[in-house]
């Protein structure tokens, strides 16, 4: 009775999980990857758009990324959302490619990405601590309609506490190494 609400739970916390390390691949280290760039909003065609539907993105070297616009007449949008995007990052234009070099990390800025490092591992603790409460209104209605016993409310309701819990550690775990790696000089 209560399996199928585990496992919808299970299901929608892994994709949080997967959501917060797709987020934090975005944050910047010392090298360049091109999870750095491709999910920065460019609007193009009247819409906002994912640069990595708009472009080539390549990593020719450990501090350069390059971004090549299929269509010409995107590169200038595309040119304006990497500089507006917060990443601390300033392309180059030379007509054909877009070419964004990685200037060296100082302290501060460092410190600042361990900071959006650590708003971004709350976000997926909030979204964890949200589906928990989905679950848990789940089974309490289930037990309001009789179809589970008071006990195994408390069974159940301590099974989904343990699984959050086991998820929130896991979004710390990431977070540490991301910000050890933000961090390393």
């Amino acid at each position: 009775m209560v399996d199928p609400v585990l496992q919808s739970l299970d299901t929608r916390m892994k994709k949080a999980l997967g959501s917060v390390k797709e987020e934090l691949a975005g944050v910047r280290t010392g090298r360049a990857s091109s999870a750095l760039v491709e999910h920065i909003m460019v609007e193009a065609y009247g819409s906002p758009m994912p640069l990595n539907q708009l472009a080539a993105i390549n990593v020719p070297e450990a501090r350069l990324i390059t971004v090549q616009p299929w269509d010409k007449s995107t590169t200038k949008a595309v040119e304006k959302a990497i500089m507006e995007s917060g990443l601390g990052l300033n392309p180059m234009n030379d007509g054909e490619f877009i070419r964004v070099p990685l200037p060296e990390l100082t302290e501060e800025r460092r410190k600042e990405l361990v900071k959006v490092v650590h708003k971004l591992s709350e976000q997926g603790k909030v979204a964890m601590r949200n589906i928990r409460r989905d679950g848990m209104d789940q089974v309490k209605k289930m037990e309001k309609a009789k179809k589970i016993s008071v006990d195994e409310l408390r069974q159940v309701e301590k099974k989904i506490q343990e699984h959050t819990d086991h998820f929130i550690k896991e979004i710390d775990t990431i977070m540490a190494q991301k910000e050890a790696e933000v961090m390393q000089v």
